[in-house]
C-alpha cells in the first residue's frame, strides 16, 4: 500500500486549518534543518509540506503532527541524498548555516545539543539514511514503526541503523559534556580574551588538543582541514584578524546555545560557536563563508 505521502488526493480535500499547521512550523523546520543544515532549504521543505497538506484528503489523518513530521522528513532526506552530493565538491569543511535562537530553546538541553554546531557536524559523517533515522529517533522520539514508514524500511531494519548511528555519533562526542552555565562560562572567557586581544588568556582557555573547523566556502580565508593543537590554532586566528580595523565580538544565541558574532568594519565576519571539556575549550568552529551569514538578525522558533 501507498504512503499517503506520495499518493494524490483522492477527492477534494477540505481547506486546511492554517493556525494548526503554523502551529506546527517551528516543529518542522527544526526536523528539516537538522537534516539539511541550511534554512533556505529547510523553509522550502516545510512549503511543500503545507501544499501537500493542503491538498491531502486529511479525513483519516488521527495526528497532523506525526503525518507533517513523517512528510517533512521524507521530503527534507530526498532532498539531502542529492544535496550531498553536491557537497562533497565544496571547497574545506562543510559547517552548518548558523541559526540564531530564542534564549529558552536552551531550557531544552536535547534539543539545544541535537541543533549544536558540534553535533550537526558529527551526523554528516553518516549517511544520509542512518541521519534521518538518527535524527526521527533519537531527538523527536518517533516510534520505530512511524520511522520505518517515513524512510522506507522494515522497523527491524530501522532498529539497526538506529544502533549503527547512535555509536557512530557516540564515538565522536566528546566524553564529558559541561553544563549550560559550565558552557557560558567557557564562551564568556574566550569572548574576553578575543575581544581585548589577551593572546596569554586565550592560550589559558584553549585546550592543549583543541581542534579548530573553518568554513570560507571558497570565497574567505579558511582552512581546508581542521586545525589542530593550541599552537596552530592560535596562528590561524592571527592570521585572520585584522591588524587595522577593531574587530567587535557579540555574545549571541546560537544553535541552541551561546556563541560569538565577529563583526568587522560594520559587517558579519564570522559567527563562533565552541565545545568543552572542563573550563578548556576543545573545539571552535567558524563559519566566514558570507553566503551563511545573511539570516543573523531575528531569532528563530526551534521546537520538538
Amino acid at each position: 500500500m501507498s504512503d499517503p505521502v506520495d499518493r494524490p488526493a483522492a477527492r477534494e480535500a477540505a481547506p486546511p486549518d492554517p493556525g494548526e499547521f503554523e502551529a506546527l512550523r517551528p516543529l518542522l523546520f527544526t526536523v528539516a534543518y537538522e537534516l539539511l543544515e541550511v534554512a533556505a532549504d529547510a523553509e522550502d521543505v516545510v512549503q511543500e509540506a503545507w501544499l501537500r497538506w493542503s491538498r491531502e484528503d486529511r479525513s483519516g489523518v488521527v495526528s497532523p503532527r506525526a503525518y507533517l513530521v513523517r512528510t517533512v522528513a521524507r521530503l527534507a532526506l530526498n532532498r539531502l541524498r542529492t544535496v550531498a552530493r553536491r557537497r562533497e565538491s565544496y571547497v574545506g569543511p562543510w559547517l552548518p548555516e548558523p541559526l540564531l535562537t530564542v534564549p529558552d530553546v536552551a531550557d531544552d538541553v536535547e534539543l539545544a545539543d541535537s541543533v549544536s554546531t558540534a553535533m550537526l557536524f558529527v551526523l554528516q559523517t553518516l549517511t544520509p539514511l542512518e541521519r534521518a533515522v538518527f535524527v526521527l529517533r533519537e531527538v523527536f522520539d518517533v516510534p520505530y514503526d512511524e520511522v520505518a514508514v517515513t524512510v522506507g524500511r522494515t522497523p527491524a531494519a530501522v532498529r539497526q541503523l538506529a544502533h549503527r548511528a547512535r555509536e557512530h555519533v557516540a564515538a565522536r562526542r566528546p566524553r564529558q559534556v559541561v553544563g549550560a552555565a559550565e558552557h557560558a562560562a567557557v564562551v564568556e572567557r574566550f569572548h574576553r580574551a578575543a575581544a581585548t586581544g589577551d593572546v596569554a588568556a586565550l592560550v589559558g582557555v584553549l585546550a592543549p588538543d583543541v581542534v579548530l573547523v573553518t568554513d570560507g566556502g571558497g570565497v574567505r580565508k579558511a582552512a581546508l582541514r581542521p586545525i589542530e593543537g593550541r599552537e596552530k590554532v592560535l596562528r590561524f586566528i592571527g592570521a585572520v584578524t585584522p591588524a587595522d580595523v577593531a574587530v567587535e565580538f557579540r555574545v549571541v544565541h546560537v544553535g541552541g546555545g551561546p556563541g560569538l558574532v565577529a563583526v568587522v568594519d560594520g559587517e558579519v565576519d564570522s559567527v563562533i560557536t565552541l565545545e568543552a571539556r572542563g573550563d578548556l575549550v576543545t573545539s571552535l568552529f567558524f563559519v566566514r563563508n558570507p553566503r551563511k551569514l545573511t539570516r543573523l538578525r531575528d531569532a528563530v522558533r526551534l521546537a520538538r
